[in-house]
């Protein structure tokens, strides 16, 4: 079915919605994403249709400085939409190619045309093409059992990450995976079943009782992510981290967990243990992608 993609490419004053944030709208009316609370969608499709129909792309201003003066956003400002007919589906589905493969990828978007663009840089809208970069999704690699472990899993899972739950206990591993969350059983504490890890993705340990960190964590560290947790008191994390020392693992690799984790400073119970441990999870994996692709630095040196 024919679809329209819709692209936000500027934005004047405040918008609750970023540069880069996209809607489909297909020919059926039916449509995926927004830019407001509502205040603006219907419009927004009433427009990509009636794209559709014209057969050429332009970029339409909604709230302040927009020639619909029914239409404001919330927020006082204003968003400059672009609409592009028709967009090549090969250049999307190499995209999404790219980010199954946890690969980044970019793509050029024009009033005519989305292509596939060489390299992941963001470019701000010229008044003719902008450039969006797009991440893998958040993955979470969760070690640990009880509560703790299965309330972080299932809010995690709910919120949209990709989450891989590591539990030595085989029951646990199967109550999670009737929820559709991925699930590796942990048979031995000396080797960790985790071979492969990225860097937009996050390894949080959820053990209460160091006997299963003993082995396992320092595989871990060895391990690229953009973060490495595990919980507990400061008299746990500096027995932890003398404990690692003692084994002999790498000051580099040491020196990637951290000393505390989540937002709250005192959590009680696995709920509000899950809250603020993905909270803080999301918020450095969204600056990961602020950080990398704004700065002009490439992957290549940010690995470095």
């Amino acid at each position: 079915m024919e679809t329209v993609l819709v692209t936000l490419v500027a934005v004047i004053g405040g918008s609750s919605r970023g540069i880069g944030t996209q809607m489909a709208v297909a020919a059926d009316g039916r449509r995926l994403g927004s830019f407001s609370g509502g205040c603006i969608e219907d419009a927004v499709v009433a427009e990509a249709l009636e794209t559709l129909s014209d057969g050429w792309g332009h970029v339409v201003r909604y709230g302040i400085g927009s020639p619909y003066i029914d239409l404001r956003l919330p927020c006082g400002g204003g968003i400059d939409l672009l609409f592009t007919p028709r967009p090549a589906t090969a250049s999307i589905r190499t995209a999404l190619d790219l980010l199954e493969a946890r690969q980044p990828a970019a793509l050029r978007l024009e009033c005519d045309r989305v292509t596939v663009a060489g390299d992941v840089e963001e470019v701000l809208w010229n008044g003719e093409s902008l450039t969006h970069c797009y991440q893998p999704a958040l993955r979470i690699h969760a070690l640990g059992q009880g509560e703790d472990l299965t309330a972080f899993s299932r809010l995690a899972n709910a919120f949209g990450a990709q989450v891989h739950a590591l539990c030595p206990d085989i029951g646990t591993c199967m109550d999670l995976a009737a929820l559709g969350i991925a699930t590796t059983h942990i048979p031995v504490r000396t080797t960790l079943p985790l071979t492969a890890s990225d860097r937009w993705s996050a390894i949080v340990f959820l053990f209460h009782g160091r006997d299963w960190e003993e082995h396992l964590l320092p595989q871990a560290l060895a391990l690229p992510a953009f973060y490495h947790g595990a919980i507990g008191s400061r008299r746990t994390h500096s027995a932890r981290l003398e404990a690692l020392q003692a084994s002999g693992v790498p000051k580099e690799h040491i020196a990637r967990l951290r000393g505390h984790v989540g937002l709250i400073p005192a959590t009680r119970d696995p709920a509000t243990l899950a809250i603020s441990l993905l909270a803080e999870l999301v918020a450095e994996y969204n600056t990961l992608a602020h950080w990398t692709y704004w700065t002009g630095e490439s992957l290549a040196q940010a690995d470095q």
